[in-house]
């Protein structure tokens, strides 16, 4: 008899990063001067965490995550912890956004996992939540530690040849992505800039400077993650969300999702899709024409940049719109991405974050039977 598989994505779901505590702030930044101890901080995010936890629930939200309150960076602080993997910081954060240049990563030895990054934060939240709500556990997606510096940023003494830092990045996600499932984990999302900045003709063409073919990326990032993928049990959930850059309420990336959609929805061995598609950067709902019967797309149409409230009706709208390329059934509603991508989070309030989600949720059950 198979597993149980839980029955998500959910009609109102969320990407998983949640604007940060004041308290929560002030802690990292005390832990980096070092006034208090790696312990010291992780009792404040325990705390939060908690809380989160409990607020997502009384929301209404069936997905629960811990808001990704221990990072700073939603990927570096996953990535760096394989062996093998450097940050490089550039240049102290500025407040002026334009002049931000933020960290990048370095594979600077073999890619090996070494230690368990995620699972010690999963069973943290894990008890937190009771059904029928789930706790999802987010981790960035294996691209991550390519597009950004490619070949360059990729030791040719470990790697001459990349085929083998490819094998080596997919072994390590089989180990961690297995550990989680042992821990209980059974809803999984991977955060994926890069299919999205594929989308976007100035990066692709900045891309192709650096020596990648911008046609064959897409497939070869699809092999990436489904060979990180390879032995997931049945019953587990997983997602993909891609982004288009978030940071400080700032985009990155702007195009339709044309140029990768056949690959994403036909190749990609992943249960749902996490897609913005919050204004007019996103294209128009047609690439949702290549999503496969058994496979479903969660419409990120309310922004978690702004604070401006979308409308019942301009979300029943869209909602529609995309059902004319896709079965209802198949979609759900979120908003297009997290609030919280980094620790200084989107422009918008708490109450803000907070009335976005309930939309969402008011929306998704007055437009789908089964919310």
């Amino acid at each position: 008899m198979p597993a149980y598989k839980i029955n998500a994505p959910f009609r109102a779901e969320q990407v998983g990063s949640l604007l940060r505590p004041k308290e929560l702030l002030e802690a990292r930044a005390k832990k980096a001067a070092g006034e208090i101890t790696p312990e010291e901080l992780r009792a404040v995010e325990d705390k939060w965490i908690a809380q989160a936890a409990k607020e997502q629930c009384e929301c209404g939200l069936k997905s629960v995550t811990d808001g990704e309150f221990r990072r700073a960076y939603f990927h570096l602080d996953f990535l760096e912890h394989l062996e093998g993997v450097r940050v490089a910081h550039h240049n102290l954060k500025s407040d002026n956004k334009a002049d931000y240049k933020p960290p990048t990563l370095e594979v600077v030895g073999k890619i090996r996992h070494v230690k368990d990054i995620q699972v010690d934060d999963y069973k943290f939240l894990a008890p937190h939540v009771k059904a029928p709500f789930v706790a999802k556990a987010a981790i960035p997606s294996p691209t991550m530690l390519h597009f950004r510096g490619g070949r360059q940023a990729i030791s040719e003494e470990a790697y001459p040849n990349l085929d083998d830092f490819f094998t080596d990045l997919a072994k390590a996600y089989q180990v961690e992505i297995k550990n989680l499932y042992d821990a209980g984990c059974r809803y999984l999302q991977l955060d994926d800039t890069n299919l999205a900045y594929l989308c976007d003709p100035k990066m692709r063409e900045a891309a192709a400077q650096r020596g990648e073919d911008v046609d064959a990326l897409p497939r070869n990032y699809a092999k990436l993650i489904n060979a990180s993928l390879e032995g997931v049990p049945e019953d587990m959930v997983v997602g993909v969300h891609l982004c288009r850059g978030n940071f400080r309420s700032n985009f990155f990336a702007s195009g339709g999702y044309e140029p990768v959609a056949k690959v994403l929805f036909q190749e990609l061995n992943v249960d749902t899709y996490f897609l913005e598609w919050d204004d007019e950067r996103s294209g128009d709902f047609a690439p949702l024409r290549f999503l496969p019967p058994n496979k479903t797309v969660v419409l990120g149409l309310v922004s978690s940049k702004h604070a401006n409230m979308e409308t019942k009706e301009s979300l029943k709208a869209r909602i529609a719109e995309a059902a004319k390329y896709a079965p209802l059934e198949q979609l759900c509603l979120s908003p297009q991405c997290g609030f919280s991508s980094t620790a200084e989070g989107n422009e918008v309030t708490p109450a803000d974050q907070w009335a976005k989600l309930k939309l969402c949720i008011e929306v998704a059950e007055e437009v789908w039977s089964d919310a």
